[in-house]
């Protein structure tokens, strides 16, 4: 029997057509104060719901009383309370592999830009200023054989520790809520507390998802106890990190740099002090961005919402204790 989905992101043609094909459709775009009314409405009747960026919140729900699934295209979900959907007796699904090797990529360039200041040097030559063979004040510092921290040894954490031990020849050090035995025998990780972590490390690279937990795990007295000319790289959520006080660690030298591709509000404001600093490396929150891993998002997403909806969930739920087990 079709029912009613409502798709708050654009997606690919052949996405669509996978929806279309098993249920009615009503599609946005994205969702804005011109049409979030219309949106809100539409979801009055629907059963399920699919899209990312939003956040979906009790003021949206309340006024969704037959929705039973919510597929989100991301691996976080930070925009949704799982508890409150689970007291709604609705499945929320998410995208957790299709994004790992990518998201892992942007966090390694983050390193090596950072490290070798490429956005810096980049610029040096475009404005102009490389009239002579340069010396010390375009320097960077190497990678190679440095000690890399990764806190939260996730699918995420677990590439990224692949690529410094096996490439990079990094000696790894972890912190997560439990040790990771994969890690530790094929990448040769050492598990140990947040403080020996940031006390150690060279790079800091942050990949735990954000939580009530996780929000704001990294401030000044974190910041402080890192190393002198550390490096601390975030491919999470910014509000992972107490931005003030980064900015702070960051002016008075502390930090020799960081590589950002999240921020504690997004967009980030133009004119925020951290896009001052020839040291910090921005981006505007590309972890996923490929066309491969975005398409491949979409289409695990809408698998997931069609599964949930025919009662053939088994994978990539968040809060399983919502499904019914099926009669045996």
């Amino acid at each position: 029997m079709q029912e009613k989905i409502v798709l708050y992101k654009k997606v690919a043609d052949d996405v669509l057509a996978m929806l279309q094909q098993a249920h009615r459709v009503v599609q946005f775009d994205d969702i804005n104060a011109d049409n979030r009314a219309a949106f809100v409405t539409e979801l009055q009747d629907a059963a399920g719901l699919i899209g990312a960026s939003v956040k979906i919140d009790a003021s949206v729900l309340d006024h969704a009383p037959r929705l039973r699934a919510i597929s989100t295209i991301s691996v976080g979900i930070d925009q949704f309370d799982p508890a409150d959907l689970s007291k709604r007796g609705i499945v929320l699904l998410n995208t957790p592999d299709v994004l790992t090797e990518t998201t892992a990529d942007t966090g390694f360039a983050l390193i090596l830009a950072t490290a070798r200041r490429v956005v810096e040097m980049a610029d040096y030559v475009r404005q102009g200023r490389w009239t002579h063979s340069i010396g010390e004040d375009c320097f960077g510092t190497d990678v190679q054989g440095k000690t890399l921290g990764i806190v939260g040894m996730g699918r995420i954490g677990g590439a990224v520790a692949r690529r410094a031990s096996l490439g990079f020849g990094m000696p790894v050090l972890y912190n997560n809520r439990r040790p990771d035995p994969t890690a530790e025998k094929a990448y040769g990780a050492r598990f140990c507390s947040l403080d020996t972590l940031l006390q150690s490390a060279d790079f800091v690279c942050i990949t735990v998802p954000l939580t009530p937990e996780t929000h704001g795990m990294i401030g000044a007295q974190e910041l402080a106890q890192m190393r002198p000319g550390a490096i601390l790289i975030n491919i999470s959520r910014g509000s992972i990190i107490d931005e003030t006080a980064l900015i702070s660690a960051l002016e008075n030298g502390r930090l020799r740099g960081a590589g950002l591709d999240v921020f504690e509000r997004e967009p980030v404001a133009p004119d925020s002090r951290l896009l001052k600093m020839p040291n910090v490396v921005a981006l505007p929150h590309i972890g996923s961005a490929t066309r491969e891993t975005r398409h491949g998002m979409a289409v695990c997403a809408a698998q997931n919402l069609l599964d949930a909806l025919s009662g053939n969930a088994t994978r990539n739920v968040v809060n399983p204790e919502v499904l019914t087990p099926l009669p045996t």
